[in-house]
């Protein structure tokens, strides 16, 4: 089965970073905020699982699942008086899976000031009808962006692979009782 999928991955037409791309600007409002006014972290984090699925979906055009989310920063607060513009696209892919790159743009609407609030990598895995991994295309890098974030993907794929053997291990000794039986 890995063979045939390579097979069908390296005959598959390589598509641009910005044919994955995705954007979506909002705003904040007073029931997305936390008691300091500022946006709920897990507010955030379904937007960002939102426009990177779409991104995954444009790039394999089969469906995709979550595998990871393998990092959130959070960088700058996101304030009521601000917008939230969450711009992902397609950095890398192996032979089923889909890395995605999302960066989250605060914008003070008084001001017009803008900043990095956020940056985030979620993995996707293509699958087929069936639900069985489906091959996907390469992705080709443009802009200085495209380029940094596509050069450095094997050192984030590699200690994705770590953290996940390193929460099996962990997943192994939890326990699955109720606390009430224990």
């Amino acid at each position: 089965m890995s063979q045939q999928l390579e097979s069908i991955t390296s005959q598959l037409e390589p598509k641009k970073c910005k044919e994955s791309r995705v954007f979506r600007t909002g705003r904040v409002f007073p029931n997305d905020v936390n008691n300091h006014k500022t946006l709920f972290g897990g507010k955030l984090m379904s937007l960002i699982d939102e426009v990177a699925s779409i991104s995954a979906m444009r790039h394999s055009r089969c469906n995709v699942v979550t595998a990871s989310t393998d990092s959130v920063d959070f960088l700058r607060p996101i304030h009521q008086t601000d917008s939230v513009c969450l711009e992902s696209f397609v950095t890398h892919t192996g032979r089923t899976s889909i890395e995605v790159f999302v960066k989250i743009v605060a914008e003070n609407l008084y001001t017009g000031e803008r900043v990095i609030a956020a940056t985030s990598f979620l993995t996707f895995v293509s699958r087929d009808e069936a639900g069985k991994p489906c091959p996907v295309a390469p992705v080709i890098p443009e802009t200085e962006e495209e380029c940094l974030l596509h050069e450095s993907a094997a050192e984030r794929s590699e200690l994705r692979k770590i953290r996940r053997q390193s929460s099996k291990r962990l997943a192994e000794r939890l326990t699955t009782g109720k606390y009430w039986e224990q």
